[in-house]
């Protein structure tokens, strides 16, 4: 029997709806997703603490007690630290960072006086400085106070090139003054006695200033040779002495 009017329109109504049904789920805005997040930077790698061996031929020239620091500080661990200055490598047949402000023939007292160190701070902008100054002076038979009179202008231009500037001033490693100046022995510890104290006085809590006892120990026979310059055992004994005293000063970073 054929359906009744009435039932049919039913019968079409139903499509009809569902397909409105689904129509209005499609055209349903999707829900928000959640904001993107930005990643985090990245930590900033540190940078290399610059290290600067200042002095005259026996920092340089080629001063191969350097290298031998070098290595030691990074089989230490200190591996984020570079050795800067004007003057490059010179030999020692050991990979290292041979940059170094080692200037054979040069006095601390003219260096002071001329203000070369302010230029060679400019050039490489150091936050530590080995000192190993003075040898010429006591051969030049400068007095005691002007050798330190000059140290003290040093630390100085030090400063104002970096108020917290970390400094370790050695004393010196000793003269043979049958193979130098006949009063060059005797001058190296006097000059050396008044380090120490020297030192205290110009040591700030932002900017110490730390000595290296280059002295004690270190034999001219065994250790040098000419009675001045370090040989390889000489060597070997200024990179010891001066390993801990490094330590010390980069322990005290900011």
């Amino acid at each position: 029997m054929p359906a009744s009017p009435r039932h049919a329109l039913r019968s079409l109504a139903a499509p009809a709806a569902l397909c409105a049904a689904l129509t209005g789920v499609l055209a349903a805005p999707a829900p928000a997703s959640a904001a993107p997040t930005t990643p985090a930077p990245a930590p900033a790698a540190a940078e290399a603490t610059r290290i600067m061996p200042l002095g005259d031929s026996i920092t340089g020239s080629p001063g191969c007690w350097r290298a031998l620091l070098w290595n030691d500080l990074q089989e230490a661990g200190r591996t984020s630290i570079d050795f800067v200055g004007t003057q490059g490598p010179q030999g020692c047949g050991v990979d290292h960072d041979g940059d170094n402000e080692g200037h054979p023939g040069l006095l601390a007292t003219n260096v002071a006086r001329q203000g070369l160190l302010v230029g060679w701070l400019q050039a490489t902008d150091p936050d530590v400085v080995l000192m190993h100054f003075g040898t010429n002076d006591v051969w030049s038979s400068v007095p005691t106070a002007t050798i330190l009179d000059a140290y003290s202008t040093l630390v100085g231009q030090m400063r104002a090139a970096n108020p917290d500037m970390r400094i370790a001033v050695a004393q010196i490693i000793r003269m043979d003054s049958a193979r130098s100046c006949a009063t060059c022995a005797q001058s190296v510890a006097n000059l050396n006695a008044a380090i120490p104290a020297w030192a205290a006085e110009q040591s700030t809590d932002r900017s110490p200033v730390v000595v290296a006892d280059q002295w004690t120990g270190f034999d001219t026979d065994t250790d040098t040779y000419d009675g001045v310059h370090p040989n390889a055992a000489g060597d070997r004994k200024i990179a010891d002495t001066w390993l801990p005293v490094i330590d010390g000063l980069l322990d005290t970073a900011a």
